[in-house]
């Protein structure tokens, strides 16, 4: 029997951090690890937004690929970069504990982001422009991507105030010094997926392997949330570049899911807040999609989708 699980994953710092995060979940086991870094369209391109490049697959196109050809076992995640729609021959299996959901705005500086100044943001996310745009309407956001590190040197050179950024990883990156303000999610609703690691296999995978992943990795109260956030953003049809959020938590006994769309100008925000029993945290997701796109998240939708196509 092949006690080694190979894990593919891209090749940043925080990338690879996540992946070794897997493997010593797996080490206990008795099984060993082997990490395959993969170098993915997104991390090639860099001076163009990830809207842009296209929605689907940007950090794990050529991951998964890997993941079918049988090159690598599993695959790990920030599951917020995941896209709604998996191949058909893949699945998700697990799901590390999540870590703080929250965005934070990190400095070299004390930054007050509510005050009338004009300070430039430094992001990438259509979702984090839209709700600054909504939020602090004094701010300017500056597109700024790379990997972490590559984003604190942009900060450091002067290319904005401030970075918009999940705190997951400027903690996992141990940057928590920078941290001037950790946004409430009561407000600044995070991405789908946010601050979970997420491994993905082929559905023919080993049996044994997939039972050790389930034990030993997976983590069942954050499986069951980020799946209803995920089966929000599968029924909104919504990739990358749509600015969509979700955020689901146990509330008591159940799980409340609070999400939404927001127009890319920040104008429209619509968001619905709904809960259900653990059992049916999938229909939780679909639900609250419906209604979002019955009370005119459909409209919103549409016209983000024009907009990305004309630019």
């Amino acid at each position: 029997m092949n006690k080694t699980i190979r894990i593919g994953t891209r090749g940043s710092k925080l990338a690879l951090w996540q992946a070794e995060h897997v493997a010593s979940l797996i080490r206990p086991s008795g099984y060993s690890t082997e990490i395959v870094p993969i170098e993915t369209r997104g991390d090639k391109i860099l001076d163009v937004s990830i809207a842009k490049i296209g929605s689907k697959g940007v950090f794990t196109e050529e991951i998964e690929a890997k993941l079918l050809d049988g090159s690598i076992d599993i695959a790990v995640h920030s599951a917020k970069d995941l896209s709604s729609e998996l191949p058909d021959e893949l699945e998700l299996i697990a799901f590390t504990e999540r870590e703080a959901v929250n965005d934070v705005l990190v400095s070299n500086r004390p930054i007050d982001i509510t005050n009338g100044a004009a300070l430039r943001i430094g992001t990438s996310a259509t979702r984090r422009v839209a709700l600054l745009k909504h939020f602090y309407p004094n701010v300017q956001a500056v597109s700024i991507r790379g990997n972490l590190q590559t984003r604190f040197a942009k900060l450091q050179a002067g290319e904005c105030d401030a970075l918009l950024l999940a705190y997951a990883g400027v903690h996992r990156m141990g940057f928590d010094n920078f941290i001037v303000e950790k946004i409430p999610t009561s407000y600044f609703v995070p991405a789908v997926g946010q601050g979970c690691i997420a491994v993905e296999c082929h559905k023919k995978l080993a049996f044994d392997k997939k039972e050790i992943l389930d034990r030993w990795v997976n983590h069942p109260e954050t499986a069951v949330c980020v799946r209803a956030e995920r089966a929000f953003l599968k029924t909104l049809h919504g990739g990358c570049s749509i600015p969509a959020f979700g955020y689901a938590h146990f509330e008591g006994d159940l799980i409340s899911l609070k999400a939404g769309i927001i127009s890319l100008d920040g104008q429209r925000v619509i968001k619905v807040k709904r809960s259900s029993v653990t059992e049916e945290a999938k229909e939780l997701g679909e639900l609250v999609a419906n209604e979002v796109l019955n009370i005119g998240g459909d409209q919103i939708l549409k016209e983000i989708r024009q907009q990305l196509h004309n630019d």
